[in-house]
C-alpha cells in the first residue's frame, strides 16, 4: 500500500492550504486515514483522522474549527483543508492509514507558517 501526499507549502499566518493523500496498491479493509504531523524537536502527533467505514471524522483540539478533514472512499483519497493557520501548524505533515491492522506512512509534506 502506497500513500502519495500533496499540498504543502509556505503561507503567511491567517492563511490555508489544503492537503490531499491518496492510497494505492492492495486497498480494502481500510479502518481509518488520516493526517499527523512532526514539528522540530517534537514527538509525532495526530492532526485529524476518518474511520473509513463510517465516515466520523476526529481531531487534535488544538486545530478544531480551523482544520477540516474529508474523504473520497471511492478515490481512497483524504484531504485536510488548513484554515486560519498559525506558525505553530509549521510542521511535516504525515499521511497516514491503518489497514488490517497495520500501519502505513506516506512521505511527509512539509507546511510552514510565516510572515
Amino acid at each position: 500500500i502506497q500513500l502519495v501526499a500533496s499540498g504543502g507549502g509556505m503561507v503567511q499566518p491567517g492563511g490555508s492550504l489544503r492537503l490531499s493523500c491518496a492510497a494505492s496498491g492492495a486497498i480494502f479493509n481500510i479502518y481509518t486515514m488520516g493526517w499527523y504531523r512532526q514539528a522540530p524537536g517534537k514527538q509525532r502527533e495526530l492532526v485529524a483522522g476518518v474511520m473509513w467505514s463510517s465516515g466520523r471524522t476526529y481531531s487534535a483540539d488544538s486545530v478544531k474549527g480551523r482544520f477540516t478533514i474529508s474523504s473520497d472512499n471511492a478515490e481512497n483519497t483524504v484531504y485536510l483543508q488548513m484554515n486560519n493557520l498559525k506558525p505553530e501548524d509549521t510542521a511535516v505533515y504525515y499521511c497516514n492509514s491503518l489497514v488490517r491492522g497495520i500501519d502505513y506512512w506516506g512521505k511527509g509534506t512539509l507546511v510552514t507558517v510565516s510572515s
